[in-house]
């Protein structure tokens, strides 16, 4: 049986990546595109031999379709994912989930009450290096995670810039684009949750009154680690990294805060320096694989909902510290449907 999916946003993003790790899968296959803008749909469509175009949220519901992947702005996730829910769609989301956590907690409870396979598409946990790095931690290879360091800030090329360094009420911004993600992968490589944040943000020439175009985070995790991260848009010269340091060992991985499968790996031990082996496969098409074994029965999406509530009440967290200049906790019960 394959599963039909319809494309609610007619983006960079799917076009570069979504497309292809649908169809990647034996059973994967894209029925149709919505664009609000109808010859955008078409000429999408056509771009990307898509059978279907549509200028509608409900037109895309009413057709063939099994799942959506919804990778509009960030103020339409909300409307759009309750829509497809109640139209009995899987919904792969791109983060945030919504503008506000209660929002993004709505969303993901619906899609429980309704039997519906809800996934959020933080791609950085499908990388090999990530998971590898999760596992050596896991296996005790550098004794207790004592602090972490993630260094993701980039520079966001013009034909991404647009809204979401001159839109506030799209939901703009480094840390609604990149700091959901760094909260993310430290949950993940970490194994672990974080309680309180304390962050500066900046406006660096790139993003229009109002948004941040960096950030500077300082972390607390249940466990007691401390970990740092650093997002932007407006380096261009800056690789990206993430750092985890224990107390029998570190692990320093280099150009791996990236859509694609690259960088390296190295355990730095009193034994001396390992590079660690793992997989290169693309991320996106990871990330499908284990959606479509979830609407199957088998196991969950590599980001669920509750994933993508958690990463998102993170970085209301770093907005709230940064206007207020104090730390703020963050609240446990976010990431709970019970």
């Amino acid at each position: 049986m394959s599963v039909r999916w319809g494309l609610i946003g007619a983006s960079t993003i799917a076009k570069q990546f979504m497309i292809n790790a649908i169809r990647a899968q034996a059973d994967g296959e894209v029925a149709a595109v919505m664009s609000s803008n109808p010859e955008r749909a078409k000429a999408y469509a056509s771009e990307n031999g898509i059978p279907a175009a549509v200028s509608t949220v409900d037109a895309l519901l009413g057709a063939d379709i099994d799942a959506v992947y919804i990778s509009t702005t960030n103020e339409l996730h909300l409307e759009q994912g309750l829509a497809a829910i109640e139209a009995g769609k899987h919904v792969l989301c791109e983060k945030p989930l919504a503008l506000t956590s209660v929002d993004a907690k709505q969303m993901v409870a619906a899609a429980k009450a309704a039997g519906i396979v809800f996934g959020t598409n933080h791609h950085l946990r499908n990388a090999g290096a990530h998971r590898a790095m999760r596992e050596a931690i896991a296996a005790g290879r550098i004794g207790k995670p004592i602090a972490a360091r993630v260094f993701h800030s980039v520079f966001l090329p013009e034909n991404l810039q647009g809204w979401r360094i001159t839109r506030p009420e799209a939901g703009g911004g480094v840390v609604l684009d990149i700091t959901v993600h760094d909260a993310d992968t430290l949950r993940f490589v970490l194994g672990d949750d974080p309680v309180e944040i304390s962050a500066f943000t900046q406006s660096a020439g790139m993003a229009g009154s109002g948004l941040e175009d960096g950030a500077m985070c300082i972390w607390r995790f249940k466990s007691g680690v401390i970990a740092q991260s650093h997002e932007g848009f407006t380096t261009k010269f800056a690789g990206t990294g993430f750092e985890v340091h224990g107390s029998e060992g570190s692990l320093i991985a280099t150009n791996v805060m990236t859509q694609k499968p690259v960088g390296s790996v190295l355990l730095r031990t009193a034994s001396g320096e390992e590079e660690l082996s793992f997989d290169r496969e693309d991320l996106y098409t990871r990330s499908l694989r284990q959606f479509h074994a979830a609407i199957r029965g088998e196991g969950q999406p590599s980001a669920t909902g509750e994933d993508g509530i958690w990463s998102l009440a993170s970085a209301e967290a770093a907005l709230q510290s940064s206007k207020t200049g104090k730390s703020v906790m963050i609240d446990p019960q976010l990431g709970s449907l019970a």
